[in-house]
């Protein structure tokens, strides 16, 4: 599949013109407490927490029940997000897959080696 990609940046003027989008962070419980997590709804985006590979590197065997759970109707963006944006690839590959429509936030929470990421853009945070 070819996934959408955005950089944080993008990710409000995205949401005005999609806007049923809701925000999926898939990084680790760890990561979390940590690092902050992204508070979307202060931008009017939804946010859930799904943890997709553990600390030990292990898949979540879950996952899908667990998203599925949050009764995300599938006119819904999906825009998924981990520490610099691999994690969230695969959820968004595998998302696809289920038949969501999914967006990859590519630089992630912390940003990468080419974008600031989440946190370093200013976007609200808690």
């Amino acid at each position: 599949f070819m996934i959408k990609q955005i950089l944080s940046k993008e990710v409000e003027a995205y949401i005005k013109n999609n806007p049923k989008s809701v925000l999926l962070d898939v990084r680790t419980e760890e990561e979390w407490n940590a690092d902050g997590k992204p508070d979307g709804e202060k931008i009017a985006l939804k946010t859930h927490f799904i943890t997709i590979q553990f600390v030990d590197k292990t898949f979540n065997q879950n996952f899908i029940e667990d998203f599925k759970k949050l009764n995300i109707e599938n006119d819904h963006e999906i825009l998924t997000m981990c520490m610099g944006g691999v994690r969230s690839q695969s959820t968004a590959e595998l998302l696809t897959k289920e038949g969501y429509n999914c967006v990859n936030i590519s630089d992630g929470f912390l940003g990468n080696s080419e974008n600031p990421g989440w946190k370093n853009s200013g976007l609200p945070c808690k």
